[in-house]
């Protein structure tokens, strides 16, 4: 079996982060591991509070794994502090895992910072070079290709602008970059521009729903399920965007506020749950 690690932080109401990537990996097929950077203490309606878990402990979890375990991907969410991002890239320099996706957690959909200005600079200069896909949502990419170069300031408001922020972000990371595109005002688009500069597109189809809690976290990790798998970058792109559209339209009505996708659908229905 496959064998893929999350790095992100823990959510508490089980909607996001590590406890959604453990069941996308299980309901992808590959066998999930983690290291937990930070708790949050959230529900539907919000969060409440973070306690970052300290860099010494963020590495250690990390050498556990990778040193007795032959990791086949690995997937990258909240690094919510300076020395969590610069633990995390001093490990992957270490060990050069495959396969790493690295989902950018720096601004919500909502247009909310999650990480301070310096933060979001070590994680441009040093993480996303290290990664072998990078998954923005819009206002993450505009943050990074300012954060590229200080005179870009992107509106993002078509498919043409995410393919030109994704060739800026690809030949400055010479790597692979996804650009989730569902809040788009026209046409719902995700693009893929690879790091040879070819562009994909996978288009949206709007879910009448608000409960979306969690659809990043989900995304990105059935992507590094997928390339675990050995699928190819726009191969395990596909596959996953299937695979969170089925997680969005049999999302989870719980809570008071905006409940989670349901990375479990297909299989609580192959049981009749």
């Amino acid at each position: 079996m496959k064998k893929v690690i999350t790095i992100a932080g823990s959510d508490s109401s089980g909607g996001a982060g590590i406890q959604t990537d453990l069941k996308t990996f299980a309901s992808c097929g590959v066998y999930g591991m983690s290291a937990i950077t930070a708790i949050t203490a959230q529900n539907t309606m919000g969060v409440r509070s973070v306690e970052n878990i300290s860099d010494n402990m963020v590495k250690d979890q990390i050498k556990a794994i990778f040193e007795d375990i032959d990791v086949d991907a690995v997937k990258i969410g909240m690094l919510s502090d300076i020395e969590i991002i610069k633990a995390v890239c001093d490990m992957l320099l270490v060990y050069k895992p495959k396969n790493i996706v690295l989902d950018p957690v720096m601004i919500s959909t909502s247009g909310f910072d999650l990480i301070n200005t310096q933060a979001k600079d070590i994680l441009v200069r040093e993480l996303i070079p290290v990664a072998d896909i990078v998954t923005p949502n819009l206002a993450e990419a505009r943050c990074i290709v300012h954060h590229i170069d200080k005179t870009k300031l992107l509106d993002l408001e078509s498919a043409e602008d995410m393919v030109e922020a994704g060739k800026i972000i690809s030949n400055y990371s010479k790597n692979h970059v996804l650009i989730k595109g569902g809040h788009l005002l026209d046409r719902p688009c995700d693009v893929l521009v690879r790091k040879d500069l070819e562009v994909f597109y996978y288009d949206n189809h709007r879910i009448d729903t608000k409960n979306t809690h969690g659809t990043g976290c989900t995304l990105s990790s059935a992507i590094a399920s997928n390339l675990a798998l050995g699928y190819s970058v726009e191969e395990a792109v596909g596959n996953s965007k299937r695979f969170i559209t089925n997680a969005i339209e049999n999302s989870l009505d719980i809570g008071h506020g905006c409940g989670p996708t349901n990375p479990m659908g297909e299989i609580y229905k192959s049981l009749g749950w």
